[in-house]
């Protein structure tokens, strides 16, 4: 079936070259990505159970067809989809539960009755119904879009979340002051089987030459994903240093481009160890659940260029505006947010306004 999108080779050419420039720090202006939709696709891309595994794939992705061909992409925005089983779904290729809730398009992973620490070992299991559903729809979509659209990764999660949902998140934290080795092996584990998922999704994406995404608004032309830790928010920075960073490395050592999802103040305290790590291209900061937005974080933006690493934020036209104006856009992707939304001329018209202001200020 053939998609039709508001969107082609040329654009294609254009996504490519510039966003190659921008991971080499070539790009002498920011990353600005703004996507609009039909209205008659308000409210219909909602999570379900149907979706998740019950729906046939041409049946779910039929949806998601629909609502790209309702897209409109401007600036460096381009035509992508993942499958969004939640964010940590590697832990319903563990075997956790994975219960979703429509109303609220959420998903969540846990067990019935946590195991002690020594009796849990994780290993790939090709025939888990989560892990095969997965891979259904990212073959699916892979087939009937072929090279016009990005086809991301699923949100594999990260390897201490996704302990957490064997565990509990309190639990963990006491399991990380009495038993570190259990859990330092537990983390290698998930990360072996975490590197074989992200691979073998790989080998069906790469096969449309459209590079690779994942939940984020972050593309990359060779192997890249959204790394997190969503637990270090109640860590401290030694514990960080001791239970995240050897995984995040080992994991980083297999990509191309690499970002760390850095969401809420309580994970600010890891930012300077982060910084230190050479792997590290990117930060993508997210204030959190009422805390100001990025635009009103300027030291800390400041600090994540200054440490020489690439930031990725979500803003409206006056936060991007107020980030150019202060700090510079060079090596930022910042994704406008188009509230109220934008005509085609005003979407077009910011995204040079935007760069001349950025020119301007040098």
């Amino acid at each position: 079936m053939s998609i039709n999108l508001h969107f082609d080779e040329k654009d294609w050419e254009r996504i490519q070259r510039d966003w190659s420039a921008w991971w080499q720090g070539e790009l002498d202006r920011p990353l600005t990505i703004i996507e609009t939709f039909h209205p008659i696709m308000l409210g219909k891309e909602v999570l379900s159970k149907e979706f998740l595994f019950d729906q046939p794939a041409d049946e779910a992705l039929d949806l998601f067809q629909q609502n790209l061909e309702s897209r409109y992409f401007y600036g460096d925005a381009m035509p992508k989809w993942w499958p969004n089983f939640g964010p940590g779904i590697a832990a319903g290729f563990l075997a956790a539960n994975v219960h979703c809730r429509p109303e609220q398009g959420t998903v969540w992973f846990d067990v019935d009755r946590p195991k002690p620490l020594e009796d849990l070992h994780f290993e790939f299991d090709p025939e888990n119904p989560w892990w095969r559903r997965v891979k259904e729809l990212t073959q699916r979509a892979v087939e009937r879009f072929e090279d016009k659209v990005s086809v991301c990764h699923t949100d594999l999660g990260g390897n201490l979340d996704i302990l957490a949902s064997f565990r509990t998140a309190n639990q963990l934290l006491l399991d990380l002051y009495e038993a570190p080795d259990q859990v330092l092996r537990l983390g290698r584990e998930i990360t072996r089987v975490w590197l074989r998922y992200y691979d073998e999704l790989y080998q069906i994406i790469k096969q449309a030459g459209r590079g690779t995404s994942n939940w984020a608004e972050v593309w990359s032309p060779g192997r890249c994903y959204m790394f997190q830790s969503d637990l270090s928010y109640m860590i401290s920075p030694k514990m960080f240093e001791q239970f995240v960073m050897p995984d995040l490395a080992a994991c980083f050592e297999k990509m191309d481009h690499t970002f760390y999802h850095l969401d809420g103040k309580g994970q600010i305290a890891h930012l300077d160890l982060l910084l230190s790590m050479k792997e590290v291209d990117g930060i993508q900061w997210i204030p959190g659940a009422g805390e100001p937005p990025p635009e009103e974080w300027l030291p800390l933006l400041k600090r994540i260029r200054d440490g020489g690493k690439l930031c990725q934020v979500y803003v409206t036209a006056e936060g991007a505006r107020k980030i150019v104006k202060e700090i510079g856009g060079k090596g930022f992707a910042l994704y406008v947010v188009p509230f109220p939304v934008m005509t085609a001329e005003q979407a077009r018209g910011f995204v040079r306004t935007l760069a001349e202001e950025d020119l301007n200020r040098r």
